[in-house]
């Protein structure tokens, strides 16, 4: 089998078999695809590891980060081992890769003072009976991605039937088609009524299908993660002091704010979706760090030199 053939029928495992989202799958492809651009369109086994030590190399030299590195080494071992589980090819010759080591980088996060004003100004722009549908929904979406510190991708995926408003909870589909329910606030629930009540209608009604997707876009689609990504980089870029920020920092702040106000870290663990303990345990630096800065600031003997 030929590289090309079978990077297209490694897509079709991660999608079906390993129900990865497509967003990983799109960037698994894409390295791939590089992949066969530098090897050529060659049988797969007639790649050996230092055509794929050349090819990270390269990556290297045009200065692409470890982060991107570390993934491209993940991508070809994970294809690689596919093809030698289903015999395509006798040996694995991406086990030798060498994958460089990440720097951990704490997530950027507003304070909860912060977020208050945030939220504050959105909910003062829609509380107008006359608001513009556009601005009840975007409250509604801010409110959900901080009070439940869900993903972009799941906020984008939830239908009418997913929320319980009454039990306030929402039924999330997280990575690997993994289901879980999150719980949210009144402010939340306030904010979903009024989009509910007074904007979704206005929306759904600029389109021919009446889908059951709960957050529309301006047209009466399905809301797409560009424009959440477009609407939380306006509202909350200015708050941290950024050029660009996406809706993954309320999902960072919705978390360190838990592990603040004394959230058990399982607990954090089960709302954000995470597999491992050890992807939660960040925010414990987050907060570590938070800590500390207001312990230099506040107590007498922080900065006490030694005499």
């Amino acid at each position: 089998m030929r590289i090309d053939e079978a990077v297209a029928a490694y897509a079709r495992h991660l999608t079906d078999v390993r129900r990865l989202s497509p967003a990983t799958v799109r960037a698994y492809r894409s390295d791939l695809a590089d992949l066969a651009g530098a090897v050529g369109d060659v049988p797969l086994d007639q790649i050996g590891v230092e055509a794929l030590r050349e090819w990270l190399w390269q990556a290297s030299l045009r200065g692409q980060a470890r982060a991107s590195i570390a993934r491209r080494t993940a991508a070809v071992r994970g294809f690689f081992a596919w093809a030698a589980e289903n015999g395509t090819i006798e040996v694995d010759p991406s086990g030798r890769l060498v994958s460089p080591k990440r720097g951990r980088t704490l997530p950027k996060v507003a304070t909860a003072d912060d977020m208050a004003h945030l939220l504050d100004d959105a909910a003062a722009a829609a509380v107008d009976p006359e608001a513009d549908p556009i601005a009840l929904r975007d409250d509604a979406i801010l409110e959900m991605l901080y009070g439940t510190a869900m993903r972009v991708s799941e906020l984008c995926g939830l239908d009418l039937d997913d929320l319980d408003l009454d039990r306030r909870t929402a039924r999330v589909i997280g990575k690997g088609a993994k289901e879980r329910v999150v719980p949210f606030g009144l402010p939340a629930r306030r904010a979903v009524d009024a989009y509910l009540a007074r904007a979704r209608p206005v929306l759904i009604a600029r389109s021919s299908r009446q889908g059951p997707a709960l957050f529309l876009g301006a047209r009466g689609a399905r809301i797409g993660p560009r424009t959440v990504y477009a609407l939380v980089s306006r509202m909350l870029a200015p708050v941290v002091g950024a050029q660009t920020i996406g809706p993954h920092a309320l999902r960072h702040s919705a978390a360190t704010h838990l592990l603040d106000g004394g959230a058990d870290l399982r607990a954090v663990q089960e709302i954000l979706g995470h597999a491992s303990l050890g992807t939660t345990q960040i925010y414990t630096h987050v907060s570590s760090e938070r800590l500390m800065a207001t312990y230099r600031l506040a107590h007498p003997r922080a900065q006490r030199a030694p005499e």
